[in-house]
């Protein structure tokens, strides 16, 4: 069974506003075995609406709205959805008796205008909500598709669809099971990964892949959808393993850890610890490695050398390596890790130094060109990184590099 969810409201339409229901609702609604498979944001227009609402039914089985069932005029779902399903609104004597209960229970009157939720589209059940004023409203069609209106406030929203739609839904959806596996990848880009896993995924219907990048980190999203969860588990171990084996230690984590916690439990299980010398990145990659709760068991600390001055006075570069080699370069990314490493006591240094624009570079190391240093027990490596895009971008794959830098060296 496919679902699809739509938010009613112009506010939701804004930047101050983040529509939190529906992730909910799909967290609810996946753990009955039931797919999300669209999710829309509509203004307070009926006209928008109704038309959305009608495609929406064409397409899935069950499609949930929230909110705009308020009492003022703005408030359009109720009357959007009859005229999508070309029904009539009826009003209620009882739905209009519980609101003015509910107001009786909080010492306030009814406004008159609040008599617009007492109206139910013409087929449908009420769903009562003691949380708010809004009644909810229950739909099935004669092709057994599902429709839920429920209220916009997250704690009535919740409350009416554990109380009403929960068990109407159970009694409905057959049990199915939805397992899901989800890679976490650093140190490759979106395309070049989809290159290399296609030819594995695309052989299956089910499970579902899906590839998710942001800069420095992509992730590879599994969901097998069966009647038991056994089925369900059996898909992800045929599937998984194939993508495994062509990405091997580009993998950081198969249990959603982010790259800084994935990280830090290598240096924990190794009784490793790590400090760090930073320019270009101003401390990004500290901030990073310090935001994991227990960091304090393996961060040792670390230099914010941002000009060349403070290189030589925190980490003690000297100043005839930077004028050789400038401050770019692999000679000085080996120096800062090795300074950091020797000036902590830490096992582990890393160092950061590059150009993130959108001024500075060279012909030879133009804007994007970043060098990192690791120093270990076993000795000092620099990697280049040639990377793209604006110094925010710049700044932040510059982090990213550094921890896989670091991780990759603790897997060994």
């Amino acid at each position: 069974m496919n679902a699809e969810i739509i938010a009613v409201g112009s506010e939701m339409l804004t930047p101050a506003r983040t529509d939190t229901n529906s992730l909910w609702l799909t967290d609810q609604l996946n753990q009955l075995g039931i797919e999300v498979v669209a999710k829309m944001i509509v203004g307070d227009d009926r006209l928008r609406l109704a038309t959305l609402f009608g495609a929406a039914l064409l397409r899935a089985d069950l499609v949930i709205l929230t909110g705009g069932l308020g009492p003022t005029e703005d408030d359009v779902t109720r009357e959007a959805v009859a005229q999508a399903m070309g029904r009539q609104l009826l009003y209620k004597q009882e739905l209009e008796d519980a609101i003015a209960a509910r107001f009786r229970s909080i010492n306030r009157p009814m406004a008159e205008i609040n008599r617009r939720q007492a109206f139910l589209i013409d087929g449908f059940e009420a769903l009562s909500n003691p949380r708010g004023t809004a009644p909810g409203q229950w739909g099935e069609m004669e092709n057994a598709k599902m429709i839920a209106l429920l209220p916009g406030p997250p704690n009535e929203l919740k409350g009416m669809y554990t109380d009403h739609c929960l068990e109407r839904l159970r009694k409905r959806v057959p049990p199915q099971r939805i397992a899901t596996l989800v890679f976490r990848v650093a140190g490759m880009g979106e395309s070049d990964l989809d290159q290399l896993i296609a030819p594995v995924y695309t052989r299956y219907t089910n499970p579902v892949t899906t590839v998710l990048a942001k800069p420095g980190d992509v992730q590879i999203h599994l969901r097998a959808r069966c009647w038991r969860q056994d089925e369900a588990d059996a898909l992800l171990a045929e599937v998984g393993p194939q993508i495994e084996s062509l990405l091997g230690d580009r993998i950081y984590s198969r249990n959603g850890d982010d790259l800084e916690t994935a990280t830090g439990k290598l240096l924990l299980e190794g009784n490793a610890s790590v400090s760090v010398a930073e320019s270009c990145t101003g401390g990004l990659l500290a901030s990073r490695i310090t935001s994991v709760p227990g960091s304090s068991g393996y961060f040792r600390g670390g230099f914010l050398v941002y000009t060349n001055a403070m290189k030589q006075a925190l980490l003690g570069i000297e100043e005839k390596l930077i004028a050789e080699h400038t401050e770019v370069s692999e000679e000085v990314a080996r120096a800062m890790a090795e300074a950091a490493r020797a000036r902590t006591g830490a096992t582990h240094g890393v160092s950061v130094t590059g150009y993130a624009g959108p001024d500075g570079g060279t012909e030879a190391n133009p804007v994007g060109t970043v060098f990192l240093g690791l120093a270990t027990p076993a000795g000092t490596k620099v990697r280049r990184v040639q990377l793209f895009g604006d110094r925010h971008r710049i700044r932040s794959v510059a982090a990213t590099s550094a921890l896989d830098l670091l991780r990759r060296s603790l897997l060994r």
